[in-house]
């Protein structure tokens, strides 16, 4: 059975760092695509960063690119997303997310209908 557990979530001051976890149990990796969604109250759950672990391509939203890096540790089974230069805007609960991986996915990386698998999340508050 896929298991995701989210931890690293809490309170930081604009500007601050904070990297979350997602640890990983119950498929095999390289078979799969891990990705970070956000939600804030009253919007849309969003696509943070993605990777595919079959071959490491990654997705970023423009939101975060050269802020945020989504990077794995293979011995550990558990996907990171480390989160600098944090704003007001960063403020969600994030999700971590597996899907199966499929033929030509590698474009679809950031579509939440292709994760079919969901943590429970953890609160991430950029605050002063």
């Amino acid at each position: 059975q896929v298991q995701l557990v989210e931890s690293g979530g809490g309170l930081v001051q604009p500007g601050g760092s904070l990297r979350l976890s997602c640890a990983t149990s119950g498929f095999t990796l390289d078979y799969y695509a891990i990705g970070w969604f956000r939600q804030a109250p009253g919007k849309q759950r969003e696509a943070v960063s993605c990777i595919s672990l079959s071959d490491g391509t990654t997705y970023y939203a423009d939101s975060v690119k050269g802020r945020f890096t989504i990077f794995r540790d293979n011995a550990k089974k558990v996907v990171y997303l480390q989160m600098t230069a944090l704003k007001p805007e960063d403020t969600a609960i994030y999700y971590c997310a597996a899907g199966l991986l499929t033929p030509g996915w590698g474009s679809r990386l950031s579509w939440p209908d292709e994760y079919g698998y969901w943590g429970q999340g953890t609160q991430v508050t950029v605050s002063s």
